[in-house]
């Protein structure tokens, strides 16, 4: 790996707090891209629009999808913007260079009806982290938080008095969120009667701080929490493609659909444009469109000409 890439990579991790997941995708695309220069016996500073343009046109070609490309172009356009603050390159080619453009792909989410049976069932089973599991399905759903910053929440993050949470999210930036009744009760019901089951279990108490817990008493990954939720699925038998993302888009629909304030909703998840908020506007479009077409009754009838 050349040193601007690594620096690039450390700068994301450790100032920004990407998580490991986005720092090894950014690492992959701009691999990637250096084995394309490569091939063009081209230096990294020699890159212009033409260059970008065939880039472009040989991952097509290789049926790489227009998401893949937008997200690779993005990750170079950052990466540039870092070598030209470090005096690697002298100008971002990227800033002028547009992705193609990728067809949106809406966001899978639960009806209310499909919570609620979730946190039901959950409920019922009788081993030991069902009360953490329910803690943490509440507040998934109650917040809209991502992995990461679930994984990083510490008890000081947490007020229950007033019911709000402190989030880290991307980039250090942080923020406020409510949550509801149902989830204070879940989280205080999990730190009092299980968390310090678990934290005893932890002999040198180290990630003591965190408020959620593995079995072994250590603070949770991203990943042990994608764990946790498919033995959830495999514990109450209601396979929905559990997973993090799917109760933060979950989140955001039901708040839209009830009367939410776009602006609000965009704060709560901690999106830096409001763009990437309006997803959801088009999801409850296609959810309203297809309760139309199930209620209206000459909607499946076929017009006489």
């Amino acid at each position: 790996m050349n040193k601007p890439l690594s620096e690039f990579l450390n700068h994301i991790q450790v100032e920004r707090n990407y998580s490991l997941k986005t720092v090894d995708s950014y690492r992959r695309d701009i691999e990637k891209f250096y084995r394309f220069l490569n091939a063009q016996d081209a230096l990294a500073s020699e890159v212009d629009s033409l260059l970008i343009r065939n880039f472009l046109s040989t991952e097509l070609a290789n049926n790489v999808g227009k998401r893949s490309l937008k997200r690779r172009m993005s990750a170079l356009r950052h990466y540039y913007n870092f070598m030209v603050t470090k005096n690697y390159v002298k100008t971002n080619p990227f800033l002028i260079s547009s992705s193609p453009k990728a067809q949106v792909k809406l966001p899978k989410v639960l009806y209310l009806e499909q919570v609620e049976l979730l946190l039901k069932m959950n409920s019922e089973r009788t081993d030991e982290l069902a009360i953490r599991d329910q803690a943490i399905i509440e507040l998934l759903y109650a917040s809209g938080i991502r992995a990461a910053e679930l994984v990083s929440l510490t008890l000081q993050d947490i007020d229950f008095k007033q019911r709000i949470i402190r989030v880290l999210g991307k980039g250090r930036k942080e923020r406020m969120v409510p949550i509801s009744r149902t989830a204070k009760a879940a989280l205080e019901n999990y730190m009092k009667n299980l968390r310090p089951t678990l934290l005893s279990k932890n002999s040198d108490y180290k990630d003591a701080s965190f408020f959620f817990l593995n079995d072994k008493g250590k603070g949770l990954t991203t990943r042990g929490l994608e764990f946790i939720l498919k033995n959830i699925e495999k514990k109450t038998g209601d396979y929905i493609d559990l997973h993090p993302h799917l109760l933060r888009h979950t989140f955001a629909t039901h708040l839209l659909e009830n009367g939410a304030d776009l602006r609000v909703i965009q704060e709560l998840l901690g999106h830096a444009s409001l763009s990437t908020t309006q997803i959801y506007t088009h999801v409850t479009q296609e959810a309203m469109k297809a309760q139309y077409d199930l209620a209206f009754p000459r909607t499946k009838k076929k017009m006489n000409r």
